[in-house]
């Protein structure tokens, strides 16, 4: 079973949990049943309290999202995209799954993630199938990927990165997560003039020049 040990839950985590253990009212569509199956994914959003994380619920369309507040003792397993990663590359995808163009990216791609050095997963809808089983991905889905880069990116890392976005057979979100927040790979890459990028954090999005020393930022 995908798990992991991990006190404190990073954005793209996915978590199950017990549906009636949510705060706040929930859609229509958040049945019991549906959250039993589904997992929540942790998002951005400021932690007033470290009991409380804040979490997104997804239903089976596009249009079904929900934010929502879960209590941490409620918590009872949490998947990684790591951990996904880690799935994928043991072959370790439901039946099926693999005719879809995005799972087919995502194992096309592995091995040069793998090559990085750096820790990756799949996020968004690739990610919440992979945990759930859930069939919520369409031959159109997009594939997001989850690079964490504690440290600038290497000119060997940034050029690996740039190439397999251009050989995917379907469309690549990639987020870098610094430590700092999370900023769109294709937008540094089209940033050479030194202008600012947009960085996602629990404090809102900011723009900077350094996504990896927060002093750099400024509110937008």
């Amino acid at each position: 079973m995908l798990h992991t040990t991990a006190t404190s839950p990073r954005p793209h985590d996915l978590l199950f949990f017990g549906a009636q253990e949510l705060q706040g009212p929930l859609p229509a569509w958040a049945t019991l049943d549906w959250l039993a199956r589904a997992p929540a994914v942790v998002r951005r959003d400021s932690r007033h309290d470290a009991d409380v994380i804040p979490v997104g619920l997804r239903g089976a369309s596009r249009s079904e999202r929900h934010r929502a507040w879960l209590p941490r003792r409620f918590v009872a397993r949490c998947v990684t995209p790591e951990a996904l990663a880690a799935a994928v590359a043991n072959g370790a995808l439901a039946d099926g799954f693999d005719l879809l163009p995005a799972l087919q990216a995502l194992q096309q791609l592995s091995p040069m993630l793998f090559d990085t050095g750096l820790a990756w997963g799949p996020g968004g809808g690739v990610g919440f199938a992979l945990a759930s089983g859930l069939p919520v991905l369409r031959s159109s889905s997009d594939l997001d990927l989850i690079v964490r880069a504690p440290r600038p990116l290497t000119a060997q890392q940034e050029s690996t990165l740039q190439r397999l976005c251009a050989a995917a057979p379907c469309r690549i979100d990639l987020q870098v997560e610094t430590g700092q927040g999370a900023f769109a790979f294709a937008e540094w890459t089209r940033n050479r003039s030194g202008s600012s990028i947009l960085l996602k954090t629990d404090a809102g999005p900011l723009l900077t020049d350094d996504p990896w020393r927060s002093a750099a930022c400024l509110s937008v």
